[in-house]
């Protein structure tokens, strides 16, 4: 599979345009708004593969940890606006994710936000606040825990 979507990649990156500055493969559906603000383990480049993710990180940067997994759809933000006047950017916080989580499909996680090692995130969930630890799932709107993972429920 890998040298398929090494392909796909470069034709739709070098000869269609789409995410031409990105310095790695990365399928057209996904967007990194800066890729000098991005730090991820080079044998976690599969996280770019996801169609429809969003790496808003043009204000500060993500952190990805080793071992992590992306979904397709999932928005990481460092930077929001200020409710009370949409045309106001505020600064950007960084977004720290540990080794070995998982993102599910169509979840957000908002800035400011620190994922400890293990953690799961529900599908769908909105993550607007940094959980105590990590070895936890993560579910809802806004997501909170709801499961706490012991030693040997996560493989190392």
């Amino acid at each position: 599979m890998g040298w398929i979507w090494l392909l796909q990649a470069v034709w739709f990156q070098k000869i269609l345009g789409f995410n031409r500055d990105a310095p790695i493969p990365v399928v057209p559906g996904t967007k990194v708004s800066n890729w000098k603000n991005i730090v991820f383990h080079a044998d976690n480049i599969d996280n770019f593969q996801s169609s429809g993710c969003y790496f808003q990180n043009f204000a500060a940067t993500i952190y990805i940890g080793q071992g992590t997994y992306i979904a397709p759809n999932v928005g990481i933000i460092t930077a929001n606006h200020d409710p009370r006047d949409p045309d106001v950017q505020l600064p950007g916080e960084d977004v720290r994710i540990g080794r070995k989580c998982w993102i599910g499909m169509g979840a957000v996680i908002l800035p400011g936000v620190e994922l400890g090692d293990h953690t799961v995130v529900a599908a769908g969930a909105v993550v607007a606040r940094s959980p105590a630890r990590g070895r936890c799932v993560l579910a809802g709107v806004p997501a909170r825990i709801i499961k706490t993972l012991e030693e040997q429920d996560t493989a190392c």
